[in-house]
């Protein structure tokens, strides 16, 4: 007897949805910590370090997400280090973000009138003291905005974590769907899950552009 779309495969997917927004928020944190140093190494006027960051940012930028898995997970383990496949989607998907963040917020940084950072300086404040109490303030409102439409990118992407055997949301509707055979029903729930998570960050983004756009004009 073919199983129906029921209560213990709804019961599976919300426990791959709770993966999916786990992963999200372990790559978030992680490519926010490690964007943030991106940015800063990418204006810090060092001409050899921003060389180095440009290419790093290229490198990320311009291959592939599933290829950056595949190394992660399958690469690695031909060294000898066998990566728990939360572990390994979690690296990669955390240094794909902090190439993404750390360009953007070098964009925002940038955005900021540099006449603020010659005062600082005519001041006697340090470099740490003008980034933390002038430039990094004004470049996260400037940066909010692009930074959820990231996240939003970022939700929808970790479903390419399913191609090293990882359940998230995606990967857990197939599953189901394979069982059921109830390919429109099944995905039609998924895709509500991921509107549900999506949908909010969305219009917050569009908000802060507005506002944003409108704090400009004035």
């Amino acid at each position: 007897m073919t199983p129906h779309f029921g209560l213990p495969e709804f019961g599976f997917l919300l426990r791959g949805l709770q993966w999916t927004v786990l992963l999200t928020l372990v790559a978030f944190a992680g490519g926010c910590t490690a964007g943030l140093a991106v940015a800063l190494l990418r204006t810090c006027g060092h001409r050899s370090v921003e060389w180095i960051t440009r290419i790093y940012i290229g490198i990320f930028q311009g291959t592939p997400l599933l290829l950056q898995l595949f190394v992660v997970y399958y690469g690695l383990a031909l060294t000898g280090l066998k990566l728990d496949a939360f572990v390994a989607v979690a690296i990669g998907f955390t240094v794909n973000a902090s190439a993404f963040l750390g360009e953007i917020w070098r964009g925002a940084i940038q955005a900021v009138p540099r006449g603020q950072s010659e005062a600082a300086m005519a001041l006697g404040l340090h470099y740490s003291s003008r980034m933390r109490d002038i430039v990094l303030p004004q470049a996260i409102r400037i940066s909010l905005p692009a930074t959820i439409g990231y996240l939003v990118q970022l939700i929808k992407g970790t479903s390419l974590a399913a191609i090293v055997g990882f359940i998230e949301l995606a990967r857990a509707g197939q599953i189901v769907s394979n069982q059921t055979f109830q390919p429109l029903l099944v995905f039609g729930v998924v895709g509500a899950m991921y509107f549900i998570l999506c949908w909010p960050l969305s219009w917050w983004g569009s908000r802060m552009e507005a506002r944003l756009a409108l704090a400009n004009q004035r």
